[in-house]
Parts: structure tokens; C-alpha cells; sequence
């Protein structure tokens, strides 16, 4: 699944596009509840919508991960310079997945631990 785009056979609509495309954006604004309440709603209704919220629970428990060890860090001063660079890592990444799923495409966000299968 692997940045690809749909085939012809599973046409998208363009609600599963938006809807795939709200779990990034509303992550901006509600981090969990806004995300967490489109892909409860809608992950047995599509499988697109479904990979995209899984994909972004991944993504946030991965970052929070990176994020809490790089506080710890901070204490020895290299975690101050992680903790930027993982803040701009997680903006850029989640910019690309909501144009991607926006796209139709099944985007796979780099350094994220699967958790959520």
C-alpha cells in the first residue's frame, strides 16, 4: 500500500477524500477528538478513510513517543534540538498526508512505529 494511488476499480468519492483529507486538518485544532471521531464514524464505510485515521493514530503515538524521549533528553542538552526538529518533522508529514489522502492516494507516513493494524 505503499504511496499508492487508488485503482480503478475502488473509485473514490469525494467524501472519502475529504473526510480522509479532515482527519490531518482537524488534527491541527483537536490533535485526538476531531481524527479520532471521523475515523470512528466512518472506518466501516471506507477502507480509505479507515487506512488514513489508522495511519494518523500511528503517527501521533510515534511522535508522542519521540517527543516524551526527547524531553528526556533535554536534560543533556541534545533534546533541545530534537524537540524543533521533531515539531517541523510532524508538520511537514502531516501536511503531506492530507494532501495525499485529499489526492486519493494510501500515503504512508516515514518513521512511524504500526501499532494500530
Amino acid at each position: 500500500m505503499d504511496h499508492r494511488i487508488v485503482n480503478e476499480f475502488e473509485q473514490l468519492t469525494s467524501e472519502e477524500r475529504t473526510m480522509g483529507m479532515l482527519i490531518y486538518l482537524l488534527s491541527f485544532f483537536t490533535t485526538i477528538i476531531g481524527p479520532l471521531i471521523i475515523w470512528l464514524l466512518k472506518k466501516d464505510e471506507s477502507e480509505f478513510i479507515n487506512y488514513h485515521g489508522k495511519e494518523y493514530f500511528n503517527f501521533f503515538i510515534s511522535y508522542t513517543i519521540y517527543g516524551l524521549i526527547s524531553g528526556f533528553l533535554a536534560v543533556i542538552l541534545i533534546g533541545l534540538v530534537m524537540i524543533p526538529i521533531l515539531g517541523l518533522m510532524y508538520l511537514i508529514f502531516t501536511l503531506i498526508a492530507l494532501f495525499k489522502a485529499y489526492q486519493g492516494e494510501y500515503y504512508r507516513i516515514p518513521l512511524i512505529f504500526r501499532v494500530i493494524k
